[in-house]
């Protein structure tokens, strides 16, 4: 093998989207010449050694999301070593730095974790390790000792996300109906403190500012550049909470609205930010939606006082419904996360939550979602659980009891029904990708017919799902409580949303096919390829 052929790192992670962390790992070691490759996860530990054996890199790093996975990446680690394979194993993520001396005791293979913001604790390892030096007094490392475990000087986090080289992106955007979607950021951190959320807690804990905002130009100037040589023209921003608060929030927003205009883009793209709904007022909204803004994820999380309070929301249900009626008023599509069950719910407060929902999505604006909260390594949550003597569950796979012990066995059983609608591949989110597809084309592809129909058939029959899903919590749940422990059948739950996966199908497919010369044209002319017109949900 040539040196030029060499890989001196390899980056291994899961890539939904784009995997900006890995991009912007990826980036600012390339900005120092080294060479580096990102490496889907998901591909297997046989595809990945396989790579490795090719590249021989220094390091291989992995970039784990949440605990959950660990024993995913350790058995691609293991068979990594067993092939051979002798680079240094760094690991990095909110729990990995969080937690380091649980991910390096389910992780033996494992040299080294890499605490917080990565870019240049990494470039430093590789470099250190390139030269054949120590790496062990690099800040921001910890490690296994024969003793206990070992960390080097914290590292503060970036002060200056400007300085920081656009993410390295080798893969091709994703598609709605033809139109290339990519991820970006405008700021890193979180200013609030929801005792179920580790983001917080990642951020605080590293010496530096917690929340920094690129500047308005730079992201802008970024968005240009992926309009002109990738034909982006959906932005999913993926802050964790998009610059909006106070004076300094709104003031930094309008000017993101006139270099977007000034960057010729006001009409051409469409982006996503995620928000809390206290932001959420119109004065600030309709002028972002006339430059794009088309859809709003607002963490309401509960519908309830109690909830609102565990999960340390600091925030009203008031302001969660007013937030979601601005949406509504400017025609801006919203989704929202939702934790029917924390570890303060009895059976009245589940109710209640559905209740809230039915309040915000009975109308069929968007499709019913919602998750029960679990206790993440690093959170407040977990360390009162624990406290409480109600954590269970194992470190990968943490879990709680409820006060009223009833309910975990009804969640065990209402999650087997219910998640034909709120699971990954559920008919809610196949209905919400079909509101984000057109909502998408209704502004970017003019001289559309029936969109006002299909609005409303599509709005009919998410409002006509959703009601299924709320009446199966809300009786079974009565039931449950009364004694009746059967819960609701899952078999049935599955035909309904057959059903109504078949009908969303024939509505969306239909409509496609009838403004497929529309849809054709206007791609063409962003010169985008691909199979766009293949259904999008199934």
């Amino acid at each position: 093998m040539t040196p030029q052929e060499r890989v001196e790192v390899l980056l291994v992670g899961y890539q939904d989207q784009g995997n900006l962390g890995m991009g912007y790992l990826a980036a600012v070691l390339q900005e120092h010449g080294h060479s580096v490759e990102l490496v889907e996860i998901r591909d297997g530990p046989e595809a990945i050694l396989e790579r490795a054996v090719a590249a021989q890199p220094i390091v291989v790093g992995f970039s784990l999301i949440f605990q959950f996975f660990l024993p995913q990446f350790r058995a691609v680690a293991q068979r990594l070593r067993e092939g051979g394979i002798e680079a240094h194993f760094t690991i990095g993520g909110h729990y990995a730095s969080l937690c380091p001396d649980e991910v390096l005791a389910q992780f033996p293979e494992l040299d080294s974790v890499a605490r917080y913001e990565g870019e240049h604790t990494l470039l430093e390892l590789t470099q250190r390790l390139g030269a054949g030096a120590t790496w062990r007094d690099v800040p921001g490392l910890t490690w296994a000792a024969g003793d206990g475990i070992r960390e080097s000087l914290q590292r503060a986090l970036v002060q200056d996300l400007d300085d920081l080289p656009w993410p390295y992106r080798p893969y091709e955007p994703e598609l709605i109906l033809g139109f290339r979607t990519l991820p970006l950021l405008a700021s890193r951190g979180c200013a609030r403190r929801c005792s179920f959320c580790s983001i917080h807690t990642f951020y605080r804990t590293a010496p530096g500012k917690t929340v920094r905002v690129r500047s308005a130009r730079c992201v802008v100037d970024e968005m240009r550049m992926l309009y002109d040589e990738r034909g982006v023209r959906i932005f999913l921003f993926q802050d964790d909470d998009f610059p909006l608060w106070g004076r300094a929030g709104a003031k930094w927003v309008e000017e993101l609205a006139e270099r977007i205009r000034d960057a010729g883009l006001a009409d051409k793209i469409l982006w996503k930010i995620s928000c809390r709904a206290e932001y959420v007022e119109p004065e600030l909204f309709a002028p972002l939606r006339e430059v794009g803004l088309f859809m709003v994820y607002m963490g309401i999380e509960s519908g309830v006082d109690a909830g609102l309070q565990v999960l340390h929301k600091q925030m009203s249900i008031e302001q969660n419904l007013r937030g979601v009626a601005v949406m509504k008023q400017l025609d801006i599509i919203f989704s929202y996360g939702f934790i029917l069950f924390d570890p303060s719910s009895t059976f009245e407060s589940v109710r209640a939550n559905v209740a809230f929902l039915r309040t915000i999505v009975g109308d069929g604006s968007a499709a019913a979602l919602f998750c029960r909260m679990l206790p993440y390594g690093g959170t407040p949550i977990r360390t009162q659980l624990e406290a409480e003597g109600r954590l269970r569950g194992s470190v990968t796979h943490p879990d709680y009891d409820f006060l009223d012990r009833r309910l975990n066995d009804y969640h065990s059983v209402l999650d087997r029904a219910a998640a034909h609608w709120v699971h990954n591949n559920g008919v809610s989110h196949q209905i919400n990708w079909a509101w984000d597809e057109l909502k998408t084309v209704e502004r970017l592809v003019p001289g559309l017919v029936g969109v006002g129909q299909y609005n409303a058939a599509l709005r009919d029959l998410t409002a006509r799902s959703n009601d299924a899903l709320f009446t199966m919590v809300e009786d079974s749940s009565i039931a449950f409580e009364a004694g009746d422990t059967s819960g609701p059948d899952p078999e049935e739950a599955r035909e309904t949303t057959l059903a109504v996966r078949a009908e969303l199908l024939d509505l969306r497919n239909a409509w496609v096919h009838r403004n497929a010369d529309a849809l054709l044209e206007a791609i063409a002319v962003n010169e985008v390829r691909g199979p766009v017109l293949a259904p999008q949900v199934h």
